[in-house]
């Protein structure tokens, strides 16, 4: 919960009221600058090992005895522990014993040139092993390149490295957000805008989005060039991408708001109509129409209450959804993944079943909220039914909500026992129940009904493994706010309900003069 949270506020001293709200979650604290609100929360790094256990490597002893497979063990080693000097001792020898080299290789050598602290003459080695890997015919792949750009980053030649990028589709390659950044980080430093806008645009046509690391460089570049038209069109990319900002972006946002330059950029006329449909067809929380009114702005501190109301302005955070247009893309996407991922048939016959018994206040996911092990127990199903009833009570059309639950469940002795079985034939006469055939995902089913029905979501499923994914960060994290009801660990059934408002940047109640 945010009450109590301790919040940074901003005021325009002006004629025209804006306020901007900025939460932040690293001590969970939010800050508000009048007219946007974002809730921070520190991003977690992950780090992912691969380790080759021993039983592999004894069923395939003669594989990773290979030289091949003994030069990349070796150089392995040498990464983990940033040893460049041993890795480039393990390769010549390597290429004395005539091991035939692959473009892992290289690769190898090439990250460990490019690291921070392998400086001086290891960078001018890096440049050497990738003119040799072309010498010998290796064809480079997208870390090789990456690798290349690092490099030159390392050598302060950010324009080098961005030549690196552009070479990538003469290769047949395709960029990706890593390859990206060396140029990207190093123009924004050097306060080189423009050439950080082109890096940014190049990304973009690759249908790239940055991130909030790759984002909050170039607000800070920008707000430092005093460019206040893109500090305004960044910040609507944070709020579309990143949702909730960390506290070094928050600080940025603060940084720029007490500048001279924040407080001379806008216009002092503007369209009153024209804006307020910028609102509302933006879902609410933003017009897009650019600063509005000039005049410095206060930054104060505040609080936010349960309601979502500042305590510095009086005004309350909107919720925001994704519009009608952006709810049908976003269930046609989980479809055509469901139907890619699972029995195509399968799928689009609960489409039409869903069409034609919905729509539904509400969607359960049956095995998450019955803690659900193979086959039905009665403790499973018991608490299923408490959950059923309780939403059926809260339900304003006062209907069954919709049971999403794999058929797998549906066996064993349980089903059989009296009132198990009546309840289960009542919410099928009541076309309440769908059960998932044999091999498929049930999470595609109840995402997708929660999404096309434009209902509440129950489950304390938190949706990060690969197959949310898939959906990227674009609606999803958006939906997920508004839509999904967790059920507390407790006797009493407690449904911790979405907030009453969304934290995220968004403009809040212009007094439109």
């Amino acid at each position: 919960m945010l009450l109590g949270q301790l919040t940074c506020s901003a005021i325009r001293i002006n004629p025209f009221f804006r306020c901007l709200s900025i939460l932040s979650s690293l001590q969970r604290t939010p800050c508000h600058i009048h007219q946007y609100a974002a809730t921070v929360i520190p991003s977690a790094s992950l780090f992912l090992a691969a380790v080759t256990s021993r039983s592999f490597r004894r069923q395939n002893k003669p594989r990773f005895e290979s030289p091949e497979n003994t030069l990349r063990r070796r150089l392995e080693v040498c990464s983990e522990n940033r040893d460049v000097a041993s890795a480039f001792s393990v390769f010549d020898e390597a290429r004395v014993a005539g091991v035939r080299l692959c473009s892992y290789h290289y690769n190898s050598l090439l990250y460990l040139c490019s690291l921070p602290t392998s400086l001086g003459n290891w960078v001018d080695r890096g440049f050497e092993i990738y003119d040799r890997m072309r010498a010998d015919g290796v064809p480079p792949n997208e870390a090789t390149i990456t690798n290349l750009t690092r490099l030159a980053a390392e050598k302060g030649d950010f324009d080098l490295a961005f030549n690196f990028l552009k070479q990538m589709p003469e290769y047949g390659l395709t960029p990706r957000l890593r390859s990206f950044g060396p140029a990207l980080y190093g123009f924004c430093r050097l306060g080189k805008v423009e050439k950080a806008y082109e890096v940014d645009e190049y990304m973009l046509n690759f249908g790239i989005v940055p991130e909030e690391s790759e984002l909050s460089a170039l607000l800070q570049a920008s707000s430092e060039a005093g460019r206040g038209d893109k500090v305004y069109s960044i910040l609507h990319r944070l709020r579309r991408a990143v949702w909730e900002v960390s506290e070094s972006t928050a600080e940025i946002l603060e940084r720029w708001f007490r500048s001279k330059a924040a407080a001379k950029v806008g216009v002092e006329n503007w369209d009153t109509e024209e804006v307020r449909m910028g609102i509302v067809e933006g879902g609410g929380g933003w017009h897009g129409k650019g600063w509005l009114g000039k005049g410095d702005w206060k930054v104060a501190k505040s609080k936010i209450s349960e309601k979502g109301v500042c305590k510095v302005c009086g005004e309350r955070l909107v919720t925001i959804d994704i519009d009608p247009r952006e709810t049908e893309n976003f269930a046609k996407s989980i479809a055509d993944l469901a139907c890619e991922k699972q029995v195509k048939n399968d799928f689009t016959k609960f489409q039409d079943w869903l069409e034609k018994n919905g729509p539904f206040d509400a969607v359960i996911d049956g095995a998450n909220m019955g803690h659900f092990k193979p086959g039905l127990h009665v403790s499973s199903f018991s608490r299923l039914n408490s959950v059923v009833n309780a939403l059926h009570k809260m339900s304003p059309s006062k209907k069954l909500p919709l049971v999403i639950l794999h058929s797998w469940h549906l066996k064993g002795d349980a089903v059989d026992r009296p009132e198990i079985k009546h309840v289960i034939e009542s919410w099928r006469r009541s076309r309440a129940i769908y059960t998932t055939p044999v091999g498929s995902n049930d999470d595609w089913y109840w995402l997708y009904a929660a999404v096309s029905c434009r209902c509440l979501l129950v489950t304390n499923d938190e949706m990060r493994d690969h197959l949310f994914q898939l959906l990227g960060k674009s609606f999803f994290p958006t939906w997920k706010e508004r839509h999904q009801v967790r059920l507390s660990a407790s006797k009493r059934l407690k449904f911790q309900m979405p907030l009453p408002y969304s934290t995220v940047i968004q403009v809040i109640n212009i007094f439109l003069v």
